[in-house]
């Protein structure tokens, strides 16, 4: 085992480990919690909030190589604090973790980083941006034009990253609640980037074009606990509209849900809970376990009457903290792709 992870493990609070995303962030004690009617502050706000519990930079990405076979990226780097607030070396409190992926038709290849904060290991800068663990990095200089690079034992990429629309705000601006017991988070992302690079593969390199979607979010308390596990759609239709949806799965059956249609300039409607549904109408043993694999998702308001299948049913991040996460096809009401994320499922 390699000695830096040797200490980070024995450092590691069982308990981040042992919460997962399922039970992410139940206890707020001490740390900032969101509240309605936000003030964002940009670059600074794409920078990191050591107040909060829990934050992340997440990047999926749909991808289409010369000969039009579908891939699927993502890159993400996650924050969880120990205690609120920053501090000197090894005295600070916020450790980071990362994760990367690769999807193919055929193979699914994922791989994970950990780190300490406060050491230079890890870390997240507003201006230029900059986020980065270890030799992994999301940079440029601005949020409208990025490079982002990482690499597992069977693949890597480096790719260019170009926004071709504004930021867009879920919730009530930014404010996107996720139980009806008031749980909430800030959440943002800019789901108009435009996508080139090269994929390295065991079968060798792929020059691959596409869209990518990077989502924002921190908070102290994301989840009630009587709630389970999410299923998250980032879906983007041929005619340029987008569409962000979640449902929060209940312990008694039940879902809250909420999503955001974004109109091809950026103009946002956000939906509260219950106007979006998602319903599985396949499952796939992933991993010894049953995974929903194919979709009905709906938006009454938006005539939005899909069939969500997975590129890649076996899409599983066998990782620290395990859970589905692979790009998509849409077909029905609208045309498209996206990506589909999914905790919980045990």
């Amino acid at each position: 085992m390699n000695a830096k992870l040797l200490i980070f493990l024995c450092l590691w609070p069982l308990g981040v480990m042992a919460q997962g995303f399922g039970g992410l962030g139940t206890e707020a004690e001490g740390f900032a919690t969101p509240q309605p009617d936000p003030t964002f502050i940009f670059p600074a706000d794409h920078g990191p909030h050591p107040d909060y519990r829990i934050e992340w930079w997440y990047l999926t990405a749909n991808l289409e190589g010369p000969d039009g076979t579908p891939y699927g990226l993502q890159w993400t780097l996650f924050r969880s604090a120990l205690a609120p607030g920053e501090g000197e070396g090894w005295q600070s409190p916020q450790i980071w973790f990362a994760h990367a992926a690769v999807t193919t038709p055929e193979r699914h290849m994922a791989t994970e980083r950990f780190a300490r904060g406060g050491i230079g290991q890890a870390g997240v800068e507003a201006e230029p941006f900059r986020a980065w663990i270890d030799e992994w990095s999301l940079a440029g200089p601005d949020f409208d034009n990025l490079t982002i690079t990482a690499a597992g034992p069977d693949f890597s990429y480096d790719m260019e990253l170009s926004a071709q629309g504004p930021l867009v705000f879920h919730g009530q601006e930014g404010f996107s609640q996720k139980s009806a017991q008031g749980q909430a988070s800030y959440y943002y992302s800019q789901p108009f980037y435009r996508i080139e690079g090269t994929l390295s593969l065991p079968t060798g390199d792929v020059p691959v074009t596409g869209s990518a979607w990077l989502d924002r979010e921190w908070s102290s308390q994301p989840l009630s606990d009587r709630q389970s596990g999410w299923d998250w759609f980032s879906l983007s239709f041929e005619a340029g509209d987008k569409l962000m949806g979640f449902q929060l799965r209940q312990t008694d059956g039940t879902s809250f849900s909420a999503s955001t249609w974004i109109a091809p300039d950026g103009t946002t409607t956000a939906y509260p809970d219950g106007a979006f549904t998602a319903e599985p109408l396949a499952r796939t043993m992933v991993a010894g376990r049953e995974v929903p694999t194919r979709w009905q998702v709906r938006l009454p308001d938006r005539a939005v009457h899909l069939t969500v299948d997975a590129v890649n049913p076996d899409a599983w991040m066998d990782l620290s903290i395990p859970y589905w996460e692979g790009p998509v096809i849409l077909s029905g009401s609208h045309k498209g792709r996206g990506y589909l994320e999914m905790t919980g499922y045990e």
